[in-house]
């Protein structure tokens, strides 16, 4: 793809379509529940009664926690589902031991080693913070954890920090699809502008989020140029010297990736200024948070991402009914609607469990961590997110990216993304390759800036 195309020929190519969660839905009667989902016959073999101890991580205070405390529920409530049944193989049921990522990196680590070595965990998931996973994964592997990271999807985990994994999975998209998918949606959008300032946390997630929007964007919109940048501390209270030097640069859009409270201190203090009244605005993960924390005073019909991952809206009607299971189960047991930190919760612990009844189908009895692994590796089920595929080669999972825009709706009483509106790309499309070189800043950035033609026009 070295040639010059137009805008909407390239388009196309990628697959972008807006809301087209017909072709999504197509074959949905067939689609059974993650929760209905279970091995054709009886269990192999001896299977011990002995609880499968599973350690999950996540942000229970400070300001992730609107972001990640989620991600607990939807663990939960799939280990419910499971116990239910008896537990995993009808017969070991799943203890979950807790712990609050907002301890720090450091202590983190000590947290995991002390539930491997101390508790004896069987299994670990969670964490939410692209500062952990590359700091957990290598303890992982060296301690030989059966790990599945539901976030924390900085591109480094598989491309430096394990680049061959053997325990370490992860089950939410790579982060550089956060960027990439903001650059789409905002040239599908407003392809007139060309002054671009930046609001993001400095640090990997908010350093990826830049790199990978830039280079995608200049890409799609050629003749874009950078006439802000600032940089926040995690967390920051106090916007209002970015929002003044935002402004004072008079771009036609400003492009943020901060999540959690950072991100809705950020909006309240814009609204003051009257910032987005003043220039378009995108975002990669604004809407990431519970879905209930957005009021109705935010900005209406701004691009307002989830991660690339999933919203609750969407697909809407029964068109997948693998989701309307999903959100109704969930919003039974929380009395609150999931946000993308819980789907992958929710759909790790149901991967961990197919896995496990394939491998025990296999070999018989309670299978080991390789033939768990073995089944891990190549895994494609559908999801409340959309059909999913674990690469064998780097353990990433992966699923189509989404984005959308904000929308005051009658049907509830907080903002939500239009369902009418959800911008949907093949991840094959964004997304580099098996066999594609590691390289700096991650090889989906240089995959798209050796591969990806310049659009004419």
């Amino acid at each position: 793809m070295a040639e010059e195309v137009s805008r909407r020929e390239f388009l196309n190519r990628l697959g972008v379509s807006v809301t087209s969660a017909a072709a999504l839905g197509a074959s949905a009667g067939f689609v059974p529940s993650l929760s209905e989902v279970r091995a054709a016959e009886p269990p192999k073999g001896q299977i011990p009664t002995k609880p499968f101890k599973l350690g999950h991580m996540t942000f229970f205070t400070g300001f992730g926690a609107v972001f990640g405390e989620q991600s607990y529920k939807g663990h939960l409530l799939a280990a419910e589902e499971i116990n239910a049944q008896g537990g995993l193989l009808g017969k070991r049921k799943i203890e979950t031991i807790k712990a609050d990522e907002a301890a720090g990196t450091d202590a983190n680590v000590k947290e995991f080693r002390r539930m491997k070595l101390s508790e004896q965990i069987d299994m670990f998931s969670g964490i939410t913070s692209s500062a952990n996973t590359p700091a957990i994964g290598p303890v992982a592997e060296e301690l030989k954890v059966l790990t599945l990271f539901t976030d924390g999807c900085t591109d480094f985990l598989f491309d430096k920090a394990i680049p061959n994994p053997k325990y370490v999975f992860r089950v939410t998209n790579i982060q550089s699809a956060d960027g990439v998918m903001a650059a789409v949606a905002t040239a599908l959008t407003w392809p007139e502008v060309r002054k671009i300032a930046h609001i993001h946390p400095d640090y990997a997630y908010g350093r990826n989020a830049y790199d990978h929007f830039n280079v995608a964007l200049k890409k799609l919109l050629p003749g874009v140029q950078i006439v802000s940048e600032a940089w926040s501390k995690l967390p920051t209270a106090d916007f209002t010297p970015h929002i003044t030097k935002t402004i004072g640069a008079k771009p036609d859009l400003l492009f943020s990736a901060l999540w959690g409270s950072d991100y809705l201190a950020f909006y309240k203090q814009a609204l003051r200024y009257d910032l987005f009244k003043q220039m378009k605005f995108t975002a990669t993960i604004a809407f990431g948070v519970s879905p209930h924390a957005i009021p109705k005073d935010h900005p209406e019909g701004v691009i307002a991402g989830v991660h690339a991952n999933y919203y609750f809206t969407y697909p809407t009607g029964n068109r997948w009914p693998e989701n309307t299971s999903f959100v109704k189960k969930f919003h039974d047991r929380w009395n609150e609607y999931p946000n993308t930190m819980a789907e992958g919760a929710y759909t790790g612990m149901h991967m961990a469990r197919i896995a496990v009844e394939r491998a025990n189908r296999l070999v018989g009895g309670w299978p080991d961590d390789e033939a768990i692994i073995a089944m891990l590796e190549g895994l494609f089920m559908p999801s409340p997110a959309g059909y999913i595929y674990i690469r064998p080669d780097n353990h990433q999972a992966y699923k189509d990216g989404i984005t959308g825009f904000s929308l005051n709706s009658p049907e509830y009483p907080f903002q939500v993304l239009d369902p009418k509106r959800i911008i949907s790309v093949p991840i094959r499309s964004i997304t580099a390759p098996p066999g594609w070189k590691k390289a700096d800043p991650t090889s989906a950035y240089t995959w798209i800036n050796e591969t990806w033609p310049t659009v004419s026009g």
